[in-house]
């Protein structure tokens, strides 16, 4: 929890509180339901939480905004953001029920009254959100593909409408077709953590 403070020192008592929570819920329902890798769960603050949170250093989401977390697995990055923007509402999909089981009670455990879960394929959603937010699901174009109907024509932000997609590795080849208005943030020139080294957000306007 401490490494949540370091970079947003000026969070509430209650959402402190939200955070905060998360650490049992998830070894809890991660004893039941395998949402996060063993080997994974005891960095769940750095590598999910955090990781989940850049998003929330290159946009603050005005109040109002829709945003559709796509293949949210056990609810990253839909969870850390929603508790970090209150005012913005989420929608979390998976098409796997187990996943969206234990992010309907994470969300209901926290209080976390922003957020929707639903199990659905992607292919499947039809509403128009202002950003889809993902982590890694499937190869860059082939989500451009999918969301681009979900992208809603009404402004509310400072950036414009579209994708923002948390990757690792190397992204060159699948951020080819997009190189004129991709913009990729390096993560670790916001956290200087080592493990987030070759950790990428990328925002493409759709």
């Amino acid at each position: 929890m401490d490494i949540i403070l370091k970079y947003f020192p000026d969070l509430s008592e209650k959402q402190r509180g939200q955070y905060l929570a998360l650490n049992d819920l998830y070894h809890e329902w991660n004893s039941k339901i395998n949402v996060i890798s063993r080997k994974d769960i005891d960095a769940l603050y750095e590598h999910h939480v955090l990781h989940s949170l850049a998003i929330a250093k290159s946009i603050r989401f005005r109040p109002g905004t829709k945003v559709l977390d796509l293949g949210t697995g056990g609810g990253f990055p839909g969870i850390p953001l929603a508790i970090m923007f209150p005012e913005t509402r989420f929608k979390l999909i998976d098409g796997t029920g187990k996943k969206i089981l234990v992010v309907k009670e994470v969300t209901k455990a926290i209080g976390l009254e922003n957020c929707e879960a639903e199990q659905l394929r992607g292919e499947n959603e039809s509403g128009k959100y202002d950003f889809v937010v993902s982590r890694a699901v499937m190869p860059l174009p082939d989500l451009v593909k999918l969301v681009k109907k979900n992208i809603g024509n009404t402004q509310h932000n400072s950036l414009p409408n579209g994708l923002l997609c948390l990757k690792g590795g190397n992204v060159a080849e699948e951020v080819k077709p997009f190189k004129n208005i991709a913009d990729i943030t390096d993560i670790s020139t916001i956290f200087n953590e080592e493990w987030f080294k070759q950790k990428y957000l990328i925002y493409i306007p759709l």
